[in-house]
């Protein structure tokens, strides 16, 4: 990208501008004549599609509130949202926008968050969820100034919503495309960079329909990915603002585990024998373990943090083993002859990976696998379900070594023996999860150095 002039905006692209009833942002298309008139007709229809889909989602959360939880946090959540961004944002203050869907992605972006925070302590921090498993769960977190969540993406949203933070730019991480928010942002001269961005060739962006998709691209300053396939995927469609920078997940892990402290219980309960822990489990990956602890308990000791740590869930758990266990809420040193321990918590778990030999990681046998770089940064070597496919730290992880994947009791069984069995095995895997954290970090560094002032991760 061509290099601003101090105290400039980025010069847009030259493209023809055409003008919409006010429920319609400007468009820009991506062609020239004469192919511009077929872009342009397209991106019109497109965004009146794209407006109509957000007023008729919108119409319909409000209904599927009235019968699911999780929605109807979202729905009660974005209630006077204008008031609670005017109690926390004054005109005349500095601020930045940091947008996440969900708590994975908070992650992501959270190590940009905290560095730009100590360089630039002034700077008020707005983040804005789109999940309440993001929200709910840092609301109260003290980096940012105001939390909320984002409403819904309508231009009338989006105007209001810019004009009352009025960012020095916008930071948005790893999928998170809503183009009324992009287009104000755009149309302000507010410079936009998406974080741990990543693209597969199935995405609208490189759909013969996608050149409304691919308008949104070229409105961002630079869109910072995890991987060479994305970038060689943007330079197809003729994206060049992007970089290759890395996962700052990984500079996250590395971050947590430097401040993870002792766990006393769980020390206790692992005594002087290897401990086994499945984190972030679902049914079905506890169905298979299970079956495994009952056919051989004393080979480890075994610990379970489940996904969901509601009351019949633990329940539920508690009935799959013919041995004794004991919840982390009520154990106490008396209770050395319980196998099994279920942490009936959260945000304990990162830290508890220090303790295991071996981790199972859940969701492998739903909607996909959740984090295994907080078990492979303690040197920890991974086991995880079959749909991992979209996991490019699984795949690498898999290739290196450091993890194996199991769809059956016989497949989970083998490699578990196996790496009990065989001590040169299992360092081996165990140095590969290790190492291949150290070798990832430093995605954040990369991305700091780009944003349009000077900060420092030291």
């Amino acid at each position: 990208m061509a290099q601003r002039r101090k105290g400039a905006r980025a010069q847009r692209p030259d493209f023809q501008t055409i003008s919409l009833h006010r429920a319609f942002t400007p468009l820009r298309p991506c062609a020239v004549a004469p192919f511009s008139y077929i872009c342009c007709f397209e991106n019109v229809i497109m965004n009146i599609l794209y407006n109509l889909g957000i007023y008729l989602l919108s119409a319909l959360a409000r209904v599927f509130a009235l019968f699911n939880s999780k929605t109807r946090f979202w729905v009660e959540g974005i209630k006077g949202w204008e008031g609670k961004i005017s109690q926390k944002i004054k005109p005349g203050d500095k601020t930045a926008w940091i947008h996440c869907a969900s708590l994975g992605e908070f992650e992501q972006g959270r190590p940009v968050i905290e560095a730009m925070k100590k360089e630039r302590p002034e700077l008020r921090i707005v983040l804005t969820f789109f999940s309440p498993s993001g929200y709910e769960v840092r609301k109260n977190y003290d980096k940012a100034d105001c939390i909320i969540y984002l409403p819904e993406d309508t231009p009338f949203n989006a105007e209001n919503f810019v004009r009352l933070i009025n960012p020095e730019l916008a930071i948005l991480v790893k999928y998170e495309f809503w183009n009324n928010y992009i287009s104000e942002l755009y149309k302000r001269e507010i410079p936009i960079y998406l974080v741990s961005g990543i693209f597969r060739p199935g995405q609208h962006f490189f759909s013969w329909y996608g050149s409304f998709f691919r308008s949104m691209l070229r409105k961002f300053e630079m869109i910072f990915v995890q991987d060479q396939t994305s970038l060689e995927l943007l330079s197809g469609i003729g994206i060049s603002n992007a970089l290759v920078t890395g996962d700052t997940r990984f500079d996250r892990v590395v971050q947590i585990a430097g401040a993870a402290g002792d766990i006393k219980q769980l020390e206790q309960f692992r005594g002087n024998e290897k401990m086994f822990l499945a984190g972030s489990s679902w049914k079905q990956d506890e169905e298979i373990i299970a079956r495994y602890i009952n056919d051989h308990p004393l080979r480890m000791k075994w610990v379970f943090a489940p996904h969901e740590i509601h009351r019949e869930n633990i329940e539920r758990l508690e009935r799959l083993f013919s041995v004794k266990s004991v919840r982390f809420s009520e154990f106490t040193e008396t209770e050395s002859d319980a196998r099994v321990l279920i942490i009936d918590n959260i945000g304990m778990l990162s830290s508890a990976y220090r303790y295991a030999y071996i981790a199972a990681i859940g969701g492998g046998f739903g909607k996909g696998i959740h984090n295994i770089l907080e078990a492979a940064c303690w040197g920890v070597p991974v086991m995880f379900g079959p749909r991992h496919e979209k996991f490019r730290e699984a795949i690498e992880l898999i290739k290196e070594n450091g993890a194996m994947t199991f769809d059956s009791y016989n497949q989970f069984s083998d490699i578990l023996d196996k790496w009990l069995a065989d001590e040169s095995f299992y360092l081996k895997s165990a140095n590969a999860a290790s190492f291949y954290i150290t070798k990832n970090k430093g995605a954040t560094e990369k991305i700091l150095k780009k944003l349009p002032f000077k900060i420092s991760t030291n």
